[in-house]
């Protein structure tokens, strides 16, 4: 079983260029971004505070998503894969939540089939962070 619940990597760049350059990855490996969710913007908006940029991307590849759902239609309560982008002071870091963590949650972890949806979808996202770095 999975123990990691991240894949991570440090980009020397500024914030909006990392998010471009990781949105650009995901999509090379067939995921769109479904939702963007600003929590700097609705931290300042619902609580007055004053963070550093922070962005939640909803990564979904259709095909893996239907794979998944099809197997077993709680998989969709862990869908997307969140993405997070947050500047830090080395640049930004990109996080990706591992599916294979995830999906091993309760009786989704006994389902093969998630299983081996859960595995391609790492395979993708492990790649998209090994893009990132290059």
């Amino acid at each position: 079983m999975p123990t990691n619940l991240t894949f991570q990597i440090v980009l020397a760049l500024p914030f909006e260029e990392a998010v471009q350059k990781a949105t650009a990855a995901l999509q090379k490996e067939g995921f769109g971004v479904l939702t963007e969710i600003d929590v700097k913007h609705t931290l300042k908006e619902k609580l007055d505070v004053d963070i550093e940029p922070h962005l939640i991307l909803g990564a979904c590849n259709p095909p893996l998503a239907h794979k998944a759902i099809s197997s077993s239609p709680l998989a969709s309560l862990l869908l997307p894969c969140n993405v997070t982008v947050r500047q830090i002071e080395e640049g930004s870091l990109v996080s990706i939540i591992d599916p294979q963590t995830l999906l091993s949650i309760g009786e989704l972890g006994e389902n093969p089939e998630i299983g081996e949806v859960a595995g391609e979808a790492a395979e993708r996202l492990k790649r998209v962070i090994k893009a990132l770095g290059s």
